[in-house]
């Protein structure tokens, strides 16, 4: 998984680009979990549940930060 932290120099743009590619790489784990014929393990999928939430979250604010500004 990708840290960010305060010593991040990349791009936001870059940055956006790799929280949306592990957000689809949690999707993708989330929905083999659902269809797997083998029991659920309820606590990894919540885990991973709330990580891609997580991720939602800094894409938006990744977003806004990189979006275009509208005059005031």
């Amino acid at each position: 998984m990708i840290e960010s932290g305060m010593g991040d120099h990349r791009s936001p743009q870059r940055r956006l680009i790799e929280l949306q590619m592990e957000h689809a790489d949690l999707d993708a784990m989330i929905d083999q979990l659902a269809e797997a014929a083998a029991p659920i393990d309820e606590l990894r999928l919540r885990r991973l549940k709330k990580r891609r939430l997580a991720l939602r979250d800094e894409m938006a604010r990744l977003q806004w930060m990189t979006g275009p500004k509208e005059p005031a």
